[in-house]
């Protein structure tokens, strides 16, 4: 595919995306659309910013797989029941395929490894890592455009990666330790998944209405999670499972998916697509501050700078693509 294919989708989408968002639940008068439009969107920059906390508290008292199972199937299940209720019919026989196809990039392993991931490394790191998944388009199009890809996106792509080695140079010392290997490799394995999650999802956007498919797909892959869970004997017994774990999983289906993404939804019909994705860059600013301040993980001037290099890298890349939202709602936080 090449750039201007990629362009050409992405643009489509963001236009079939805003014509969706009319189905927001929430019902607001006209009056200071705007002002509460800013409130919806500064929500979802907080909420979707503290649910890379929320799994990294669940994960220290249950299986990361299955609290991440557990999540999927109860946040898909709202937004399954939500679609059916106001009419819309299941899916026929051909579009299964690529809400399959989704629910395994986007989620079973997407989500799946990433909340898997912060069981190894902090919230705030993993949150950075994940933010930087535009770049993997960049990467993809030198191997596999056939046009010239224009200068901005390049550097863009060098800005970024040039961002992620300053915050590595403060963890150099931790590449020592095999569970923080781990987490990171998990980590980059996501971005990679959602990468072509993304790319795949530009090519049947015009086939189904994509959030029912995002609730479709999480229904599956929180079922398949549960499933592979349990036959693996990795599994805890849910009577087993602690407070603080359910805690974690109520937190991130209530205000990590439903409440969130009625706000997603509300200022996306009410802004720019430029603004409206805007999130994407405050979540990892919000996953760090609050990591450091109620995980005590490390901030220092290496993670500070390295996350705004990287983060400018990630904007480039996304200006020159004009691409309206780096990741689809819900998954932006773990």
């Amino acid at each position: 595919m090449s750039l201007f294919d990629i362009n050409k989708t992405l643009l489509q989408t963001s236009d079939s995306l805003r014509q969706l968002s009319v189905l927001n639940p929430l019902t607001i008068r006209k009056k200071g659309t705007r002002a509460k439009a800013l409130f919806a969107l500064s929500m979802v920059c907080f909420l979707w910013g503290t649910t890379w906390l929320a799994s990294k508290q669940g994960v220290k008292y249950m299986p990361a797989l299955q609290l991440a199972g557990i999540r999927q199937f109860l946040g898909g299940s709202c937004y399954v029941i939500f679609f059916l209720i106001k009419g819309f019919s299941l899916p026929k026989k051909k579009e299964w395929i690529p809400i399959l196809v989704l629910a395994g990039l986007n989620f079973l392993l997407s989500n799946g490894l990433t909340t898997w991931s912060v069981k190894y490394i902090s919230a705030g790191l993993a949150a950075i890592i994940a933010a930087i998944f535009p770049l993997w388009l960049v990467v993809i199009s030198l191997f596999t455009s056939k046009s010239k890809i224009s200068l901005k996106p390049v550097i863009g792509l060098l800005i970024g990666f040039a961002g992620v080695c300053v915050i590595f140079y403060e963890h150099l010392q931790d590449f020592l330790n095999e569970d923080f290997q781990f987490g990171i490799i998990l980590s980059l394995l996501a971005t990679w998944s959602w990468a072509f999650g993304t790319l795949y999802t530009k090519k049947q956007a015009a086939n189904f209405n994509p959030y029912f498919s995002l609730g479709l797909q999480m229904l599956i892959s929180g079922f398949s999670l549960i499933v592979l869970t349990n036959l693996t004997h990795q599994a805890a017994p849910l009577r087993a499972i602690p407070w603080q774990s359910w805690a974690a999983i109520g937190y991130l289906v209530v205000f990590g998916s439903v409440i969130s993404f009625i706000a997603y939804l509300y200022a996306l019909q009410n802004l720019s697509a430029e603004q409206a994705s805007l999130y994407a860059y405050v979540n990892p600013i919000v996953a760090v501050l609050l990591g450091w301040l109620m995980l005590a993980e490390k901030l220092t001037i290496f993670i500070a700078v390295g996350g705004a290099i990287t983060l400018l890298g990630v904007y480039l890349v996304n200006k020159a693509y004009k691409i309206p939202s780096p990741r689809m709602p819900e998954t932006e936080g773990v």
